[in-house]
């Protein structure tokens, strides 16, 4: 039992906070330009738990103040669904607050974790509204806008501008393969948008993988802040620190390497990990930005196996089944083209 030996090991360093209120997301909807398409196929039972009751809150959140990336650990967040594949918006809420508690750093919204390729804009709005209502000027909302189509990606940018959120992750375009000046404009489009953006090479699922000089290039554009890059090769770490610059942000999206990843230069990581150890990874990274190899060793090494577990099927079912296993949402479900996790990794 795959799980089960990874949690006797962890549990001591878990800390679940249970939240009874469920309360859900406002109505009010976002200030929506002309090229939005909004779509019918958001669930009846999504919009019915809908509350209007805390616009309020909301409005005033969405006032395009964009708070700073920051060194640390960013959790990859997943979204929690009900079994009929509806959002389950008090799950979210629940979850939200933990990494607030639990010293979050930065929170990656609708990325790979959160299966964003599955849900409408209408989703992503609603999504988007309560991470807003619940931790703008707590912990930077970064979100996943990256597709492979660039109205697809302008479309979704404008949105989380529109919604409040601070920074957008854009992903290089998976299948179509763009050579390097493709890249190179693709994220300068997006970054004249005005929104802060963080690039993101993982070559493992997009087929294409960013050059360092692409990397320079793109860090040059004021608008470019950051790459979250998930090659896994640490070779690259000095050298890419050497030319970005100290004010660039260096994050890790591959969590078997990212504590060494920040301690050869690294600002941080981009983690599912930290979806089942927030707290933990939040004490790692601090940790490996003070350099301190031995505070590090001590707070990763049991993480090792949560680390390589995790990922025992396609991300995110191990990570739903752990979050659900630990109580902090009912359901595993993870919608099509994915699954329930296969019984001989319980």
């Amino acid at each position: 039992m795959l799980f089960s030996s990874c949690f006797i090991g962890i549990t001591r360093f878990l800390v679940v906070i249970v939240v009874t209120n469920a309360l859900v997301v406002p109505q009010t909807p976002y200030r929506s330009r002309s090229v939005f398409q909004t779509s019918t196929r958001i669930r009846s039972s999504t919009i019915s738990a809908i509350d209007s009751s805390s616009s309020t809150a909301l409005q005033s959140s969405s006032n395009n103040d964009f708070v700073p990336l920051k060194k640390g650990s960013t959790v990859a967040l997943v979204t929690p669904m009900n079994p009929d594949g509806s959002l389950d918006l008090p799950s979210l809420r629940t979850i939200l607050r933990h990494h607030v508690a639990s010293q979050t750093d930065g929170l990656c919204i609708l990325g790979t974790t959160g299966e964003a390729t599955t849900l409408t804009m209408e989703e992503r709005r609603i999504v988007l509204e309560l991470a807003v209502e619940e931790v703008k000027d707590k912990i930077p909302i970064l979100v996943g806008c990256g597709t492979i189509n660039p109205t697809s990606v302008k479309e979704q940018t404008l949105q989380a501008i529109d919604l409040g959120c601070d920074a957008a992750l854009i992903v290089t375009p998976y299948y179509v393969k763009p050579p390097q000046r493709a890249l190179i404009k693709h994220f300068t489009d997006v970054a004249d948008l005005g929104m802060p953006v963080v690039c993101y090479n993982v070559p493992g699922r997009s087929g294409i993988d960013m050059s360092d000089e692409t990397v320079r290039i793109c860090s040059e554009h004021k608008n470019i802040v950051g790459i979250k890059d998930a090659t896994g090769d640490l070779s690259r770490v000095p050298h890419l620190r050497e030319i970005c610059g100290d004010d660039f942000l260096m994050y890790s999206g591959d969590d078997g390497t990212s504590a060494q990843f920040v301690l050869d230069g690294g600002d941080g990581g981009i983690s599912v990990t930290a979806n089942i150890a927030p707290q933990r990874m939040h004490d790692m990274m601090k940790a490996a930005i003070a350099k301190d190899s031995n505070k590090v060793k001590e707070l990763n090494d049991p993480l090792d196996i949560l680390h390589n577990r995790i990922f025992c099927e396609s991300n995110p079912i191990p990570t739903k089944y752990a979050l659900m296993k630990m109580g902090m949402m009912p359901s595993d479900m993870a919608p099509p083209p994915l699954f329930h996790l296969v019984r001989e990794n319980h």
